[in-house]
């Protein structure tokens, strides 16, 4: 038997349940589960309001998480928990398909990495999308996210000129600062910039946008400012601007895995953190709706 997280109704937090462990199919791999981060898609695939479709329940959320293989051998681990049926990565067995396991170097920072996660690949994703930071000015939105401070280190890891990190709070300003980020408030964000991360769109979206260099791009990957944004049509022609989506959704494994890789060998490095706490799995239930700052991990 098993320990797992159980979300039998959409809207609420999932409850501790024993349950047998799971038996592979072809091409899945047991993993022995060390941490699983609580993250935004997991919190909206259960409310039942997602892109997705309302899920099936009772299911196992977790769309990712980290542990060990029989052999010892530290991995991280991606699941469709909430997207489509099937059991995701809150318990302490999973099995998992072979193509969504990535291995983590020795000595690899477990609960970090499962902080990064996802959210890290998102931050690469958005600082490639149109054409990478190198030599560029960079602004950041929403930087006292988990996405806005992984894309304020992957940017200057990346050779950014200057990284912008916009965000509201005193003490994600700081902790901006502290990562190497010149931090500002949207009200007082100035230009020129030639590429703007923007997991928030929103009005934050419409003033960062005005102060790109001609030919600048913004690539979008989140609305928690706001669904909409008002862009005018003056400001995207004068300076031929781009506008771009991501979402990590539209990686290949191959690709993904490949910037897990990186994201975990910068982790061990000590090149790459983000804020976030361990919680006893235990206390899932108020982990779930817990909106302090940083990022919730279950720990086994």
């Amino acid at each position: 038997m098993i320990s797992a997280a159980v979300l039998r109704e959409c809207g609420r937090p999932p409850v501790v349940e024993r349950r047998p462990a799971p038996v592979p199919v072809a091409g899945a791999v047991p993993i022995e589960v060390v941490a699983a981060p609580i993250t935004p898609l997991d919190l909206l695939c259960a409310s039942g309001a997602s892109y997705f479709g309302t899920p099936a329940t009772p299911y196992v959320p977790g769309v990712q998480g980290v542990g060990h293989l029989a052999d010892g051998t530290p991995v991280w681990f991606a699941t469709p928990a909430g997207m489509r049926p099937g059991d995701g990565s809150m318990a302490s067995v999973v099995a998992v398909p072979a193509g969504d396991v990535v291995a983590l170097p020795p000595g690899a920072p477990l609960v970090l990495i499962a902080a990064l996660g996802l959210s890290a690949v998102a931050a690469h994703g958005a600082l490639h999308a149109a054409g990478g930071p190198a030599g560029r000015d960079v602004v950041v939105l929403g930087a006292g996210g988990v996405v806005g401070q992984a894309a304020i280190q992957l940017a200057l890891l990346g050779g950014a000129r200057r990284v912008i990190a916009v965000a509201r709070s005193v003490a994600a300003l700081r902790r901006a600062a502290s990562l190497g980020a010149v931090a500002t408030t949207i009200d007082r964000l100035e230009g020129p910039a030639d590429l703007i991360v923007d997991p928030v769109f929103g009005a934050p979206a419409a003033v960062a946008l005005r102060t790109l260099r001609p030919g600048g791009a913004l690539v979008n990957l989140g609305s928690s400012a706001g669904a909409t944004a008002p862009i005018d049509s003056a400001t995207l022609r004068s300076g031929s601007l781009r506008v771009l989506g991501y979402t990590n959704n539209a990686l290949s494994t191959a690709d993904r895995a490949a910037v897990i890789t990186e994201i975990a060998a910068h982790a061990t490095a000590g090149r790459l953190t983000v804020t976030h706490s361990a919680v006893p799995f235990a206390e899932v239930a108020a982990a779930w709706t817990d909106e302090g700052p940083g990022r919730r991990v279950l720990t086994f």
